[in-house]
């Protein structure tokens, strides 16, 4: 490893190799990362503020570097943007915890690391940046979609941080920053939001940002993950959930692509729901021949949220793949994504789930900002300290808020577009019905949803909740025939607290049983 030793994420120190000091030509921070990235391509470069060297976690950081195209810091004392990212991002990897590894661009100048060869792949693209602090994030920012897996980490030092961080970035720098790493719309919600809750104006960092080139969805070609050890894969085994409601025949189909896999599962755990208490099973075929075991509940309760949550119950091998019961699955379909989990050494894959003559959005391997309930492989042990949360029953948004939990136990969700397969989105049965969209009757419907809106109390920061309804304003005002702005704004209020009041009722039902 390269030690880059810096006074304040701004004044080049030393640099130490083997525990021997470099000579190197340049004197500039930024340019010193840059020499060292050249240099060095097989080795990780290590940046860390000069009072901090004594607590690194030496040992953590070389194991921490399963492959090339990973990024990583810990802010001990500092951050560089502050919470107003919030404004213009609500994605998770804006709100990363402390106390576990999870996904976030957002680098701190404190102590952190990449690979040579990886750094040096974006020194073309921001050769002109001369803050390591904007460089860095800049790098992450722009890496993350393009396969750079990236990361908070505390265990980089021996050493919590602080309970107060300090932020390094500038108004200015925030806006030039989003100007360019984002669609320009969102300097305006930017500008609104500091206007309104920081009351701050910021008319020349507007224009600066709105003038400054975008690297909005530049694309950076990265080096491939190399498989690093053989995977055994009879030492591997995986467990589906399938929860359905009226879909027999769709169920049977998918327990026949289950029998054909190359590798099948363990177990396969059905939880079929029929609200009829006299009635009995549809699933007669579980009772066949099949090259795994089934473990059928029937219950006479529905509701997506429950029946995945007995189903985990059961769940007893180091895999589970949480399924739909109207998919079509490729025969490879689970020996290719085990593998690939090895590959990527990550614990959830988010697979590509398309309906037919869908094309694929995304074509790279990346972070994912959301989560698939029936489209995901995750590692057992950290799903079944998750539950879906019975609130959103009926609604929409479990999906994303068990995606959630498991960040917050340190569970990296990483989306992989070449493990592919079919959703039939049948028409009739399912596991959603009406239950509590009450709400959509009324003389004011809600906005946005209020299954959203608790979702956004659960998980967003002030600043991201501001941001979200400023832009959901913004956006919603083409889409409707009030043109008067005031007027519009005022109808729109009336709906966000129309919404907060039912999510409100929402929370006190679940509460009270």
């Amino acid at each position: 490893m390269i030690y880059l030793i810096h006074q304040e994420g701004k004044i080049f120190d030393k640099v130490f190799r083997e525990g021997k000091e470099l000579s190197i030509k340049c004197d500039s921070l930024v340019e010193a990362f840059w020499e060292l990235a050249q240099n060095y391509p097989e080795e990780i470069l290590v940046w860390i503020e000069k009072r901090q060297f004594d607590k690194l976690n030496r040992t953590y950081f070389k194991e921490l570097f399963a492959h090339h195209n990973i990024m990583v810091s810990f802010a001990i004392r500092t951050r560089y943007f502050s919470d107003d990212m919030g404004y213009v991002d609500q994605l998770p990897f804006i709100n990363p915890k402390p106390n576990v590894k999870y996904p976030t661009w957002l680098m701190s100048t404190d102590v952190g690391g990449i690979f040579g060869k990886t750094a040096i792949k974006f020194r073309q693209l921001l050769r002109v940046q001369k803050s390591f602090g904007y460089l860095i994030n800049s790098m992450a920012k722009i890496g993350q979609q393009n396969s750079l897996f990236c990361y908070s980490d505390p265990g980089l030092v021996n050493q919590e941080n602080s309970e107060k961080l300090e932020f390094q970035a500038s108004n200015a720098e925030l806006f030039t920053f989003v100007g360019q790493h984002y669609k320009k719309e969102w300097l305006w919600v930017l500008s609104h939001c500091l206007k309104k809750y920081e009351k701050e104006i910021s008319f020349r960092n507007l224009i600066a940002g709105l003038s400054v080139k975008s690297l909005f969805q530049k694309n950076i070609d990265l080096d491939e993950v190399e498989l690093k050890d053989k995977l055994e894969i009879d030492q591997e085994d995986l467990d589906v959930v399938i929860p359905s409601l009226g879909r027999a025949k769709h169920v049977h189909q998918v327990l026949k692509d289950l029998k054909e896999q190359t590798i099948p599962p363990t177990n396969v755990i059905i939880v079929e729901q029929n609200p009829d208490t006299s009635a009995e099973t549809e699933l007669y075929f579980i009772n066949n021949d099949w090259p795994f075991k089934i473990i059928h509940k029937f219950i006479h309760q529905s509701g997506a949220c429950n029946a995945r949550n007995i189903a985990l119950k059961e769940v007893s091998s180091k895999w589970v793949f949480l399924a739909d019961d109207d998919i079509r699955l490729p025969a490879d379909i689970l020996e290719r994504s085990v593998g690939e989990l090895h590959r990527l050494q990550v614990d959830a894959l988010n697979l590509a789930c398309l309906q037919p003559g869908e094309e694929v959005v995304f074509r790279n391997i990346k972070q994912w900002g959301a989560f698939g309930s029936g489209t995901s492989i995750v590692r057992s042990s950290l799903a079944r300290q998750c539950a879906f949360d019975e609130v959103l029953e009926f609604g929409f948004g479990e999906d994303l808020d068990f995606g959630l939990q498991l960040r917050d136990k340190g569970c990296d969700i990483i989306f992989h577009p070449g493990l592919r397969f079919t959703h039939l989105k049948a028409e009739r049965g399912g596991f959603r019905s009406t239950g509590i969209n009450e709400w959509e009757t009324k003389d004011v419907e809600p906005k946005p949803s209020p299954t959203m809106m608790y979702l956004i109390k659960k998980h967003y920061t002030p600043e991201m909740i501001r941001g979200y309804k400023a832009s959901l304003f913004l956006k919603f005002y083409r889409k409707q025939s009030v043109r008067n702005p005031i007027k519009y704004y005022r109808f729109m209020q009336e709906r966000w607290t129309r919404s907060e009041d039912l999510c409100d009722g929402l929370q006190k039902k679940d509460i009270s049983g």
